[in-house]
């Protein structure tokens, strides 16, 4: 019967503000260099917003009625990686909300980089005890130690924090530089990725455009050489991702496409600020057509997102009886 099912919505939904959210935050930035309204870009983190909220109750909910699913989760060596997607969307609502009301965007901000940094420390460093098995060696890995700490970096520099800004970009850094190395062995040298899981490759587009856009946060919107040398890096992800697309895209679409859009909108906000830095040269001439691509890219995944919602396809329940087992095995 349908009453016996309930709302299981995995972490990794939460991939679904990373991109959203991030394209309004591209659209925001649009408006200040063309012109362009500001409304499309505040309606985009606005709609993140809801999402982030309606994917935090469902989560909240989980943990309350059924604790040992979502503890399930977070000891399962791959999606253990996307719990971290909770506080780092967390951060980027605090971003979103600067502008309109900064108290409430500090406590968001301190409540979500508390919760990365004390789960990144118990999930990243639980794996070095050597138990952690190769095959779950993904892209995903990235999201706990990288991800967060980019976050939090681009965070702090909205809201004029700029020394704890550096500390948490270096903290990111030296994370994508020591991971990148393990997950690219595993990618290339011990077997093909599960269908499933092949749309984690996503995720390795974003380490790159996400640090220069940490970057740009800090320095205070400066195009430098490092900037411009984090956005070449992007760029060959770029085009390693359009080179994959026919293998992650052997499956049906569901919501783990979403793991591309971060980067994605990452590329759209990077190329803006620094093809506004000129008006001619390499970057000016880029900038236009990226943003078409990316925005292209992102409304692809929002209208095929609502596809499967009103086909209910998207929303995920499963058996109560499966998630009291859950706990029944503990």
């Amino acid at each position: 019967m349908q009453s016996d099912k309930v709302l299981n919505l995995p972490a990794g939904y939460f991939g679904i503000v990373l991109g959203t959210i991030g394209m309004g935050f591209a659209w925001r930035y649009a408006s200040q260099v063309w012109q362009v309204s500001h409304w499309l870009g505040d309606g985009l983190v606005i709609l993140a917003m809801i999402i982030w909220g309606l994917l935090t109750g469902a989560f909240i909910t989980r943990l309350i009625r059924f604790p040992h699913s979502v503890l399930a989760e977070v000891r399962h060596p791959v999606l253990s990686s996307f719990v971290s997607l909770f506080p780092a969307t967390t951060m980027l609502v605090a971003i979103g909300f600067v502008p309109w009301f900064r108290p409430l965007a500090v406590c968001l901000f301190s409540f979500g980089v508390v919760v990365q940094l004390a789960y990144a420390a118990w999930q990243t460093a639980g794996l070095w005890r050597g138990s952690h098995p190769e095959e779950a060696t993904t892209p995903g890995l990235y999201l706990p130690t990288v991800a967060n700490n980019f976050i939090s970096a681009m965070a702090c520099g909205a809201l004029d924090y700029t020394d704890a800004g550096l500390v948490f970009l270096g903290a990111g850094v030296f994370s994508w530089l020591s991971l990148e190395p393990v997950i690219l062995q595993r990618l290339r040298s011990s077997g093909e990725l599960p269908t499933t899981l092949r749309t984690s490759l996503g995720i390795q587009l974003a380490p790159a455009l996400v640090a220069c856009s940490a970057w740009l946060s800090v320095n205070g919107g400066e195009g430098d050489t490092l900037a411009k040398m984090l956005f070449g890096y992007g760029l060959l992800q770029l085009l390693f991702m359009l080179r994959l697309m026919p293998w992650y895209l052997s499956q049906p679409f569901n919501a783990s496409f979403w793991s591309f859009s971060f980067g994605v909108s990452a590329l759209a906000t990077t190329g803006l600020h620094l093809g506004s830095g000129s008006d001619n040269g390499f970057f000016h001439t880029l900038a236009v057509p990226l943003f078409i691509f990316t925005n292209f890219i992102i409304a692809i995944l929002l209208i095929r997102t609502f596809a499967l919602l009103m086909q209910g396809k998207l929303l995920v329940r499963t058996e109560r009886a499966v998630l009291m087992k859950a706990e029944d095995k503990e």
